[in-house]
């Protein structure tokens, strides 16, 4: 064999090896998530690995350019060095891409996304990023990433050794044929003389969400995510002319106050400012809270605390982050798909926020929470927002953390009861949990068991609702307590406990939201309207008798009209509901993913419009 045939045979097995590591990489994935694998009929699944090798290739041929350009300069250099230098190269890489391919694994159930330049924006919290997984999981995965990357180095070496040893340097004129097929991965890279290049909407094929994600290119995605921040570039959720979403928006929300009917006789507040406690429960899904049609017997004080205050039966997270949920709740400023703008100061500055507007109606404003303040940018964020009284993990001792996120919530909420003694009243004060966060730990008996991530998931919730329901105990002794509004909502729903349908679908995103508290007049109240996050600050403005028209993605929930509705996002997606249905839509597919019910004719355009708008105001904020 010339010297020429050897040189191309080792530029197509290097290349084949990355494009058998993603393949094998994609058996992984089905067979870590092999329930849901098991919901695809055997037709679907065939054609995953076929539908994901176009993005193998791709990301293939992006490893692969920089050895092909070594080794089309091999034809001067000794052998031993081409060897070393291609090693030196691939080794860290492989490592690299390794870990993603473990992140992407863990990530993906939390998130229902494939890995993306996300996690990136926590890294100034590093030990809050991966306070999601336990110390016995992150030690197990360690010893996994370490142990299969080395087992993959050790097959990528023999073949690099194979494929090059007894290599002669070669003749001039084989330079520009290797040079060619180098530069031929170009033409791989962009998947061909298409005039769009390759893009993961390339290889979704399937009707079923879970098959084209698991067709998607881990790495590919990492990377094309990471030179494709979305905030510096168009709109990407650009569907229609600019001035007709927001006509859309602007004459649904017209259609919605002009239908909304007086709510006063709801006689919803025995006093005309009352303090105003907001808990904000970390990951409270309405799949587990009773009297929203959940599991009845995960959070028993807050089922019996409904029957005491007003409890909203069709209200939704407008995102699925905590950093999506405090901006939307305190801001009433919608989430953005794939990014976040609490993470973007400059952005944030000039949002309206509700702490200020409550200081400007006499209230001092506290913000009381058990982790670290820096975490999603938080600290930035309440300071902009006029916040000056603050109670993090430092004020705790150290016995009182979980190995984790923080303190847990018993402690938290103790604390925060005694700093409502001295506080000056009236106040707006805002608590934030987070013991039923991953790895859910707690100090007290899993009241589920501690057998599946579901178990743990329910528990930590009956954990986190006896502490509440300690505390609404506790505050109804206190002299404060019938001047005094609670109001108790989630930051953002969860995939747990695991629900039929659509991974994106609107159980996932419902949340309860519970007005109580000895200043409100009416108990015993369910409102059905539709609303969601964006609605809250509006709504408890409008309850205090003040302007609330700097929150202007919002409406007053409690107001009843036929046209509210709910709209929430998810990474390159969109849901919106009301009381005709649901429709999902999903970016890269370009196509619905849910449908459900009659939905109005128009709601699809709705939702798009609304997600156009949002966006493009996120985007002209500086």
């Amino acid at each position: 064999m010339n010297t020429l045939k050897k040189r191309l045979l080792f530029n197509l097995s290097y290349f084949s090896m990355w494009v058998a590591y993603f393949a094998l990489s994609r058996l992984w994935f089905l067979a870590y998530y092999a329930e849901r694998t098991g919901e695809l009929d055997w037709k679907t699944i065939f054609q995953i690995p076929l539908q994901g090798l176009k993005l193998d290739l791709s990301f293939a041929a992006y490893l692969a350019i920089i050895p092909f350009l070594i080794f089309s300069f091999s034809i001067w250099l000794p052998q031993k060095f081409t060897r070393r230098i291609i090693k030196s190269f691939t080794i860290p890489i492989l490592f690299f891409i390794n870990l993603l391919m473990l992140i992407d694994l863990e990530l993906y159930g939390s998130w229902g996304m494939r890995l993306d330049s996300t996690p990136l924006m926590y890294l100034n919290t590093p030990l809050e990023m991966i306070a999601s997984v336990s110390t016995t999981a992150l030690i197990i995965s360690v010893l996994v990433w370490i142990i299969s990357s080395l087992i993959y180095a050790y097959f990528f070496n023999k073949v690099i050794d194979r494929m090059i040893k007894g290599h002669e340097k070669g003749s001039l004129w084989q330079f520009p044929v290797l040079l060619f097929f180098t530069g031929f991965l170009i033409l791989v890279i962009r998947g061909g003389l298409q005039t769009i290049p390759i893009n993961q909407s390339n290889v979704y094929f399937s009707d079923k969400m879970f098959a084209n994600h698991a067709s998607v290119n881990f790495a590919w995605n990492f990377s094309h995510s990471l030179t494709h921040q979305s905030f510096d570039m168009i709109n990407p959720f650009t569907e229609m002319e600019e001035s007709e979403a927001e006509k859309i928006v602007k004459e649904a929300r017209t259609t919605l106050i002009n239908t909304a009917k007086d709510s006063t006789n709801y006689h919803i507040l025995n006093t005309v400012k009352p303090n105003v406690i907001l808990i904000i429960w970390e990951s409270l899904t309405a799949k587990v809270v009773g009297p929203l049609g959940g599991e009845p017997n995960v959070t028993e004080n807050l089922n019996r605390l409904t029957k005491e205050g007003i409890l909203f039966d069709n209200f939704y997270a407008n995102g699925d982050r905590s950093d999506k949920g405090l901006v939307a709740i305190l801001s009433g400023y919608p989430s953005q798909p794939h990014t976040s703008i609490i993470k973007i100061p400059n952005k944030t500055r000039y949002l309206p926020m509700l702490s200020q507007k409550m200081i400007n109606l006499g209230y001092s404003t506290s913000f009381s929470y058990g982790g670290d303040l820096n975490f999603g940018n938080m600290n930035t964020y309440f300071r902009q927002g006029g916040i000056s009284q603050f109670v993090d993990g430092d004020h705790f001792d150290d016995e009182d953390w979980n190995s984790k996120w923080g303190v847990h919530d018993h402690i938290l909420m103790k604390r925060f009861l005694a700093d409502r003694m001295v506080e000056r009243q009236p106040f707006f004060s805002v608590v934030f949990t987070l013991s039923s966060h991953e790895p859910f730990e707690f100090p007290e008996v899993h009241k589920f068991g501690n057998d599946t991530e579901e178990n743990r998931f329910r528990s930590a919730h009956a954990y986190t609702d006896k502490a509440i329901g300690n505390f609404i105990e506790q505050a109804k002794k206190q002299t404060w307590w019938d001047n005094t509004l609670i109001v108790i909502m989630a930051d953002h729903g969860h995939p747990l406990p695991k629900h039929q349908g659509a991974f994106n679908s609107p159980e996932r995103f419902q949340i309860p939201m519970l007005f109580l508290g000895g200043a409100l007049a009416q108990k015993n109240t369910i409102i059905s309207n539709f609303g969601s996050q964006t609605d809250f600050a509006y709504s408890l403005l409008s309850l205090l008798g003040s302007d609330p028209s700097d929150f202007k993605w919002g409406n007053n929930i409690f107001k009843p009209s036929p046209n509210h509705f709910a709209h929430y996002v998810f990474n390159k997606g969109f849901g919106i509901i009301n009381k005709n249905g649901a429709f999902v839509y999903d970016y890269v597919a370009q196509k619905k993913i849910l449908n459900d019910g009659k939905p109005d004719k128009n709601l699809e355009k709705l939702g798009k419009a609304i997600t156009q708008t949002t966006y493009q105001d996120f985007l002209n904020r500086n």
